[in-house]
């Protein structure tokens, strides 16, 4: 094989001989490529695209011969010296089966998504952009608005569970549903069939199993067969009493809190953040726990040099488990970490937090900016908070209207780091498209305490979007208005109330086009309040359905209380924690046919 290679490959060399090495099937060269995958160079030479070209090959069930390679490789847009190279014909010559290719390409997955992270992440300009795993790669993928990107990452989707299939008799088991799924192209979750008997031992299987999975496992969910039986079990307040779930135990590792960050908000809320040694959890490397509050700082006796345990909950977020010293020298500071004005620890439900009292905090102004060019707010692209904390530094922008007037910096801007003509060009382009937008959402980007999108939606549509009114109103009619209460209208009035405010809303509504909410119909469902549970059918999706309802004059909200008008599930004889609560408080349980019936007989 050592001899077939370099007379392949006389001068390339050893890492890549490695490389060629697997391709030929050669295990030992296997485990010496497969620590190679996360390297940009293999990534970049023609043997680490060669390589990739033939397990997607496989992997799409395609011939992996010299034509259909090359072929691949004009497709994926790689250098004539790539695709045309000769050696190509001298390894699928001297390669094996395509068997063997796929046990290639299960044992180096693993690296190999971590790779296609790595690639991405190079990719992305904006540092604060970068996906942190692969976890958030996969979901950032697939809610991206351009479905080309989608497509480009080759996202692999595992069903785990079937919702409905009309008119497709199940035999009433949850295995068939599984063997059907598959069927019908699906890839499927692995499973096992187990009794009372094997149940132990299945679990002990997946335990050992899941340790060469490409992707985390949290824990297994035991399911009855029998979805009848299973069904009529009904649920507890939160889950269904069909199934059992296991969690797998955290990975738990001591490590040494070497100190506690305290990084302020657009609240004022001053956040601890424990900085300790880096260590290996759930395959990433970790260094850094949120402990979100003064109390449990003081709970767990934390001191700078202490040993702790840290996991990560839901194997995704960091924490600290437990503080093995409990030296408790830690000392809450008394000055803002960013303006080094004064910090006081405020009690709030029994819970200690820092607070920063400078109304002026810089750290304030750029958490502030952050939400007011967020998706649900201005949805401005091309500005980060770490791109906005540039701006401010440099003194472009002290306010929200300073933002539309960006433009005045362009010399400037277009010679900032991971800034260009393009990019300029795509944040003006941005810019244009946030100036029209409704009254809701420009009162949900000014930041007010208690006041998200859906309560802004209610306040405007009360006061038929008009901010002047919604300006002069006092705490009395605000806090009359049904679903906002007295919290909400003193967090509106107290902002309004203020001079500055004011003078900065009329810079920022100087450039902005204020269209009204889109009302498809009569307001036949004013101050009215829906719950929606379950899938629908007649509408794409909840949020959709939410739409419809709001665009009437109705408002959603998630849980059932003694104010919800409607629930609208599609189960209506479920035993649902939702209907279980509608049926106790005496509310309707309204089909979607039922609801969009009342709809017309309420026009």
């Amino acid at each position: 094989m050592e001899a077939a290679i370099k007379r392949i490959l006389p001068h390339s060399t050893e890492a890549e001989q490695a490389v060629v090495g697997a391709m030929l099937m050669d295990k030992d060269a296997i485990m010496v490529a497969a620590e190679m995958l996360t390297g940009e160079d293999f990534y970049q030479s023609a043997y680490g695209m060669l390589f990739d070209a033939m397990v997607e090959l496989f992997q799409a069930g395609k011939p992996v011969d010299l034509i259909t390679l090359q072929e691949h490789l004009k497709e994926k847009n790689a250098p004539p010296e790539i695709s045309g190279l000769e050696f190509a014909r001298e390894l699928l010559v001297n390669a094996q089966t395509s068997a063997n290719i796929k046990y290639y390409a299960e044992i180096v997955r693993e690296k190999a998504t971590l790779r296609k992270m790595i690639k991405i992440n190079e990719e992305i300009a904006d540092v604060d952009a970068k996906y942190k795993n692969p976890r958030n790669l996969c979901s950032g993928s697939v809610r991206q608005l351009n479905n080309q990107i989608t497509a480009e990452r080759n996202v692999r989707f595992y069903a785990f569970a079937l919702v409905s299939a009309q008119d497709v008799d199940m035999h009433n088991s949850r295995a068939y549903q599984m063997e059907w799924l598959k069927s019908q192209g699906f890839e499927v979750v692995e499973y096992r069939m187990v009794t009372g008997e094997s149940l132990d031992e299945a679990m002990d299987y997946f335990s050992h199993a899941i340790e060469n999975n490409d992707f985390p496992s949290d824990g297994l969910v035991a399911l009855y067969d029998d979805i009848a039986y299973g069904d009529s079990l009904g649920s507890t307040a939160k889950f269904p009493r069909n199934a059992f779930a296991f969690k797998w135990a955290d990975e738990i590792r001591e490590t040494t809190l070497r100190e506690i960050e305290w990084s302020p908000s657009r609240t004022g809320l001053i956040n601890p953040i424990a900085v300790f040694d880096p260590v290996e959890l759930e395959g990433t490397t970790v260094s850094r726990a949120s402990v979100h509050n003064v109390s449990i700082v003081k709970e767990l006796q934390l001191g700078i040099g202490d040993t702790i345990q840290v996991y990560k909950a839901n194997m995704i977020i960091p924490q600290i488990a437990e503080n093995l010293t409990r030296s408790s020298n830690l000392e809450i500071p008394h000055i803002c970490p960013v303006c080094g004005e004064e910090a006081r620890v405020i009690q709030e439900n029994e819970v200690e937090s820092l607070y920063c009292m400078n109304p002026d905090c810089v750290a304030k102004k750029i958490k502030a900016f952050t939400l007011f060019v967020s998706r649900d707010a201005m949805n401005i692209d091309g500005l980060s908070e770490a791109t906005l904390e540039k701006f401010i530094a440099k003194g472009f922008i002290h306010d929200f209207g300073d933002i539309f007037e960006i433009g005045k910096h362009r010399d400037e801007i277009v010679e900032m780091d991971g800034f260009g003509e393009k990019s300029f060009e795509n944040l003006m382009t941005s810019l244009d498209k946030a100036k029209e937008t409704t009254l809701a959402k420009v009162i949900y980007s000014l930041g007010i305490a208690n006041i998200g999108l859906a309560n802004a939606k209610v306040i405007c549509r009360h006061f038929d979007d008009d901010l002047e009114k919604i300006r002069h109103a006092d705490k009395e009619e605000i806090s009359s208005i049904d679903t906002i209460g007295p919290v909400i209208a003193g967090s509106l009035t107290d902002y309004f109330s203020n001079e500055d405010n004011n003078r900065k809303l009329d810079h920022l509504m100087s450039h902005l086009t204020v269209k009204k909410e889109e009302k498809t119909g009569e307001q036949i469902f004013r101050n009215m309040n829906f719950v929606i549970t379950g899938s629908v059918e007649h509408f794409a999706n909840r949020a959709q359905a939410k739409e419809f309802i709001e665009s009437l004059g109705g408002k959603v909200t998630g849980s059932v209380t003694s104010k919800t008008n409607y629930l609208i599930n599609n189960d209506t004889t479920s035993n649902s924690s939702k209907n279980k609560k509608a049926k106790e408080l005496g509310i309707p349980i309204l089909s979607e046919e039922d609801f969009l019936k009342l709809t017309e007989e309420s026009k």
